[in-house]
């Protein structure tokens, strides 16, 4: 989608520090971090939310989570991480494609919202 921020990310069109990158699914920096080490990874193809993602794309859904926990023991994460999706207005959702964060690198409180 031509106006969707990610989309744009993962066609290279827009700058960004890219972590990984393969056929399915691309990970970058967050530009806005919320702990040392913030990670956005995303699925190259277009869903809106977690909600859209048909039943047909479930492997797809293992992928993302896959690259977290590969780019974790990368990146170093070894006291642990966590790993977010937000979905919806209400969930705290802000950018209208699918996308997980991975984030590291302090303690993490609960409860997160």
């Amino acid at each position: 989608m031509s106006d969707c921020i990610f989309c744009r990310i993962a066609a290279g069109e827009v700058p960004a520090k890219i972590l990984h990158s393969d056929e399915a699914v691309i990970a970058f920096a967050d530009v806005h971090p919320q702990a040392p080490t913030h990670v956005l990874v995303v699925p190259r193809a277009h869903h809106t939310s977690l909600a859209d993602v048909p039943p047909g794309e479930d492997a797809t859904l293992g992928r993302l989570l896959a690259t977290c926990r590969e780019l974790a023991a990368v990146l170093g994460l070894r006291g642990g991480y966590r790993v977010v999706v937000n979905t919806g207005a209400d969930g705290g959702q802000t950018v209208s494609h699918l996308h997980l964060h991975l984030l590291g690198g302090r303690a993490m409180s609960w409860p997160p919202g």
